[in-house]
């Protein structure tokens, strides 16, 4: 099977490559490099935009099936520019739509779901509160009878392969790195809860289903938890770390919780890979001093975004495809 990972460069495509290599399917990378210097893995890359229908388009007639990573991914990343998070988020997954009739295997985010105290599934309302929810949304829309099998992500943690960049940004990821070089870390409220998910279990997942008939929307977490257990779990990992709790309202005021049963039910798929496995992992490279500096802009979605938009001069400026 020839496979096409849009985005594949990224942090979430760097774990299915890696995946990906060790199966007998032809694997190809369309990406920007946006993020890197280089790019090391030994499969081919073809580096281009997403909104360059016309270098994407002979790649789409080889593949069978398309990984569709890319993304402007963040609530502060999309906001640093919104005309092109619609261009990006949206635009380019309804040309997808369009063009290619096979199987694509697209990436959601259960941050559709907003603010929700019951359990969601699939069909519970949504509440979008933020460009990136409300442009996930419209491209999953856009993909509607489409033979798209579509994933809602929770939060992502952990480290996904050898080479890719590891995110900053994310709560466990974040916390942890704090944890470790500051010896504290403050919880906002603490009460509200995150669907929790490893950068390696969305890996599997997608391997799983290249060429199964699901299609539709799945959910896939592998725990709901609260900021503040979470904060308990991180010291459960580093005993010695100061959580300094403050009832002060975070801005990011996203509270809900969502049940992955339809994917295990419909396709048998759970995933296995535990916060502390995520929060051990990014232990191991801070003390092996493998991340020199947490606070570096390259980390940081949102951060080295908002730095893009207002640099005319960087390298590529916005002639880039943009990924997970």
């Amino acid at each position: 099977m020839n496979v096409l990972i849009v985005g594949g460069a990224g942090y979430v495509g760097g774990a299915v490559t890696d995946r990906l290599l060790r199966t007998g399917h032809a694997v190809r990378i369309y990406d920007s490099l946006l993020y890197e210097e280089e790019y090391r893995k030994p499969v081919m890359l073809v580096v281009g935009d997403i909104r360059d229908g016309e270098r994407l388009r002979p790649h789409l007639r080889w593949a069978d099936v398309v990984v569709w990573l890319a993304a402007i991914v963040g609530d502060g990343a999309c906001a640093a520019d919104p005309d092109l998070t619609v261009a990006v988020n949206e635009r380019s997954v309804a040309w997808l739509a369009r063009n290619f009739d096979r199987r694509i295997i697209f990436m959601s985010t259960c941050s559709v779901y907003g603010a929700n105290d019951e359990l969601l599934d699939e069909e519970s309302p949504l509440n979008p509160l933020s460009l990136y929810a409300v442009t996930k949304l419209n491209a999953e829309k856009a993909l509607a009878g489409s033979p798209a099998m579509i994933f809602r992500l929770g939060t992502l943690f952990g480290v996904g392969d050898t080479y890719s960049r590891v995110r900053l940004d994310l709560v466990v990821n974040t916390l942890t790195a704090r944890a470790l070089l500051y010896g504290r870390i403050s919880v906002f409220g603490g009460e509200q809860y995150r669907p929790l998910l490893h950068v390696s279990d969305v890996a599997e997942a997608i391997v799983c289903n290249l060429d199964t008939p699901h299609t539709g929307l799945f959910n896939l977490l592998v725990t709901n938890m609260r900021i503040s257990d979470l904060a308990e779990e991180i010291r459960a990992h580093v005993p010695a770390v100061e959580i300094r709790r403050t009832d002060a309202k975070f801005q990011d005021n996203r509270n809900y919780r969502v049940s992955g049963d339809k994917l295990f039910q419909v396709a048998g798929y759970r995933p296995t890979r535990t916060v502390g496995q995520g929060i051990e992992e990014m232990k191991a490279l801070l003390m092996d001093r493998r991340i020199r500096n947490i606070n570096s802009h390259r980390y940081s979605n949102a951060t080295f975004v908002s730095q893009l938009v207002t640099t005319p001069s960087t390298p590529l400026g916005y002639e880039v495809a943009w990924r997970i």
